[in-house]
Parts: C-alpha cells; structure tokens; sequence
C-alpha cells in the first residue's frame, strides 16, 4: 500500500500519495479541472467546474467510473456542477474507397462518408460491411498518418489462410453509429505507455499521433507485437514518431523465421518498460494480450485503458 501524506496547495490542505506532483494532487482534488483543448480534447487549466476525485487507490481498471461530487463551498454553493461533456452519438453512411493488405493477418479498410465522424482517439464505431455482423472498430490513421476529414480507416484482422474479409470490394455501402467507449486517450498526467498487438496497432497509432500533437513534450513509450513478424507493418508510423522525439519504441513476434534484426522474439508483456503507479496505460489487441498488460499495471496501480480488437 503506497503511504499517504498532507500537502498544502493554495492555503488548502490536500491528501495525497507519496510520489504524486502537486499538480496531480489539485487534479485528484478538484482545485483544477480540463478545459476544452485542441481536436475536442480536453488540456489542463482552471475552469468553472470541479474536476471528478479520483479513488482512494490506483489499481487498474477498465474505465474511469462516476465518484462522489466535491463538496461544494459556500463561494460556488450556487453554481451546480456540469456533467462531464459526452461525444455526440451519429449514424454515418459512406463508401468503401479504400482496401488494402498490410500484412497476412491485417487488412485496411478506408470509408468515405457522408459527414466527418466525431471521435475521441481510441473511441469506436460499431460497423455494418456487406456480409459481415456489426464490428466494434476504432477509427485510425493510414500508417503514413493522413486521413481525409471524412473518411474513416480501420485497421482489422484477418486470418491468414481466408477470412470473410476478403469478400469486399470497393464500392460498397458501410454504415457508422458511435462513438462509443471511454478508454479514449486524455491529456495529462504521468507517462503515458502505449502497447498493441496485431491489428491493434490502429487505435493505438491514432493515440500516439493525437498525443504528439496535443502534448509533445510528454514522455511516451511504444510497444507493438504480432505473432507473425511479417504483421509488424507499421514502419513508417514508427518512423515519424520517433522523428517526434519517442526514444522507447519495441517491435517483438512470437514467431516468423523473418525477423529482422530489430524485432525481438516473445510476447507483448514480455518487452513492456518497467511500470509505474503515476503510468497511463492504453493497450489494443487481442482479449489475451490485452489482459496479461492490465494485470501487469494493475500489480502497480497504473491506470490502465483496454481496447480489444477482434
């Protein structure tokens, strides 16, 4: 159990956990709160409305859940708290434009819709293609990291030997309805740890391009798996970031007589950097690989925010 302490911030005493900045402990107290930022993002800063306490511990969990409201003072006694801002929700229709292999066991869809879809990084549609049930996809970027403002790109698996997948073609009809889920990035706070597996590169990807706009001088780590290293197709992606100052990004493959040099062999959680209770953890991948990474931050108290692609 990490050990608890006093601090004085603006005259005001505040209880926090040893290892927490000030400003993390104003955050968790309320005394600061977001402010609407760049791409709906919301930046740190004063604002009107108290900001949402955090609970008395840091274990991992799957989303950020309602808590009890700040008391309020007999100053803002008269002004009621605002309801945390919710992503409208849309129904899209559009086009297949766009169909492409990235690797044996990951396809590119593009759709072009008929408006620009809004979206957290790291937030899903639920998506209807010919001959396929609804998907949960999460809207990304083409690994060279441009998008048309009304298109949508999904990175989705596929099983090597065929898929159903492969029945598309370019021309046909897609639907949207989304957002939805809440493990989408927001700036601030400590290091922020990215991880993916196979197709889970896409959200992911989404993430760290948004963040490196949003907030470039925060420290941020990569580490992306695939079982067949011949699936670790995002090269230039990986490129600009590091031209973006990422000094810690790993490839690793479970298997594949292909690897290059920089690749390492194993599993995901096996070449994750040390972790930290002040992490922010986002992962994206398959059930398995995502639950290996939320024990390992749960173990230390990180946040962590899980998104599984099928």
């Amino acid at each position: 159990m990490r050990a608890r302490c006093s601090l004085v911030v603006n005259g005001r005493s505040v209880r926090c956990s040893t290892g927490d900045t000030p400003l993390e402990a104003a955050l968790a107290e309320g005394m600061i709160a977001p402010v609407p930022g760049l791409h709906g993002v919301n930046l740190l800063g004063q604002a009107a409305a108290p900001a949402s306490r955090r609970s008395s511990s840091r274990r991992g969990r799957e989303a950020p859940y309602a808590l009890p409201e700040i008391p309020q003072t007999r100053a803002d006694a008269a002004t009621p708290a605002r309801a945390p801002r919710e992503t409208p929700r849309q129904s899209l229709k559009g086009t297949l434009t766009g169909l492409r292999r990235l690797g044996p066991g990951v396809v590119e869809v593009v759709a072009s819709l008929n408006r620009r879809p809004l979206h957290e990084p790291g937030q899903h549609f639920s998506v209807s293609l010919p001959g396929l049930p609804p998907l949960d996809l999460a809207p990304t970027l083409r690994v060279d990291g441009s998008a048309e403002i009304t298109e949508a790109v999904f990175h989705l698996a596929r099983d090597p030997d065929g898929d159903p997948l492969d029945t598309l073609a370019v021309g046909q009809d897609v639907k949207l309805k989304g957002p939805f889920g809440r493990n989408h990035y927001r700036p601030g706070g400590g290091r922020l740890v990215l991880a993916a597996s196979g197709a889970g590169f896409g959200p992911i990807w989404a993430i760290a391009h948004a963040a490196r706009y949003i907030e470039p001088g925060r420290d941020m780590t990569l580490t992306v798996s695939a079982r067949d290293a011949l699936d670790l197709y995002m090269r230039d992606s990986l490129d600009w970031l590091r031209g973006t100052g990422v000094g810690r990004i790993v490839l690793c493959a479970e298997r594949g007589r292909q690897r290059p040099p920089d690749v390492r062999p194993g599993s995901l959680g096996a070449h994750l950097p040390h972790l930290r209770a002040t992490d922010v953890v986002h992962v994206a991948g398959d059930v398995a690989t995502v639950g290996a990474v939320q024990a390992l931050a749960g173990a230390v108290g990180a946040r962590c925010f899980p998104i599984i692609v099928g």
